[in-house]
């Protein structure tokens, strides 16, 4: 069964810098020289899945959506 490929939505507007979903999923979630959040590719890697929502979900100020692609 394949696994629904999930896509990260950012708002980087929203985003204030804390960083909390870089520490939780480090491999989808980067942080740029100011500290905005930004990704390598929008969509999931296969297995991350659980990891990228609970970083979407840490966030403070709730810039970050874990969506179906």
């Amino acid at each position: 069964m394949m696994s629904q490929k999930l896509k990260v939505v950012i708002d980087k507007a929203a985003c204030c810098g804390y960083g909390v979903c870089a520490e939780i999923c480090p491999q989808v979630y980067k942080l740029d020289a100011n500290g905005i959040v930004f990704v390598d590719d929008e969509i999931v890697p296969e297995g991350l899945e659980e990891q990228a929502r609970e970083g979407a979900e840490a966030c403070p100020q709730s810039a970050l959506a874990v969506v179906d692609a």
